[in-house]
């Protein structure tokens, strides 16, 4: 089997990326990849914690932003307008899988023995879809122009809990200049659904967020940041695994996707806006 590359992928559809991670011809990160089409971060929960979990959605819509769930419990195919062919257990790059709030395994690509005729599949929206907006305004995001996955950080930022669910935020960040960074706010805060405008930058952002090294990111990879450059942090999609893994009373098998391999959906960015 021959993989592809991000650069195979870069002008495709939502659908040619659920497909190629379908099949397992794709299993890097997503960033830059179909920059028409909304892209999702994944959680899969028991049905008994799904409440909980919306609640938590709702309490917390910068880090939570909810875009959808499977079509009902234990389909393995999403709401019709997210994507009409899906298959959530295969549709993403990597998966981790955890028991009882702990991760047992990590980066799996297809999570089929993993899924419970009672999982409940919700989509959160993924800072990536408002990428294509910076890029088009010449602020084309660093770990693209490296080809690397964006750093993201666990803070010190408590959520509203929700049920059994509970813990802190988790951010991404992107480094820009400081005269850039008002026009970074601009065009990031229509995408309220896929986490909107930053929620901290500037030298001394990462403190206040409880981040002890920017160089060391709990998820991603490793940033780089030019010595004209600021930290700008935005909520993360990544929250919802972070919870999971504060939230010991959550027991049972439930599902991530990879951080930096998302869902793509055939939803359009421009449409999402619209509904914003």
């Amino acid at each position: 089997m021959t993989l592809l590359k991000s650069a195979d992928l870069q002008n495709q559809s939502g659908l040619d990326v659920r497909l190629a991670c379908r099949s397992g011809t794709f299993t890097g990160p997503t960033a830059g990849l179909c920059p028409a089409y909304v892209q999702a971060n994944l959680i899969v929960l028991p049905a008994k914690y799904a409440d909980d979990f919306r609640g938590l959605c709702r309490r917390n819509p910068t880090s939570c932003p909810l875009l959808g769930e499977n079509r009902a419990p234990g389909d393995v195919r999403l709401q019709q307008h997210l994507a009409e062919d899906s298959d959530i257990r295969r549709d993403a790059p990597g998966y981790n899988v955890y028991r009882d709030g702990k991760i047992f395994k990590q980066n799996v690509h297809d999570v089929s023995e993993y899924w419970e005729e009672d999982s409940v599949a919700f989509l959160i929206g993924c800072s990536f879809s408002f990428e294509q907006a910076l890029t088009a305004n010449g602020l084309i995001p660093r770990h693209q122009l490296l080809g690397r996955n964006v750093p993201m950080y666990k803070t010190n930022v408590p959520l509203c809990p929700s049920g059994v669910f509970g813990g802190n935020t988790v951010v991404s960040m992107r480094p820009y200049k400081v005269e850039d960074i008002e026009r970074v706010r601009d065009i990031t805060r229509p995408y309220i659904a896929t986490h909107g405008e930053p929620v901290a930058w500037g030298a001394e952002a990462a403190a206040r967020l409880g981040i002890a090294n920017i160089l060391e990111p709990e998820f991603g990879e490793a940033p780089v940041i030019e010595a004209d450059e600021v930290p700008v942090f935005w909520a993360c999609g990544v929250t919802p695994q972070l919870v999971l893994m504060s939230s010991p009373a959550a027991q049972g098998i439930s599902i991530g996707h990879a951080p930096g391999g998302m869902v793509c959906l055939d939803m359009k960015v421009e449409d999402m806006l619209a509904a914003s």
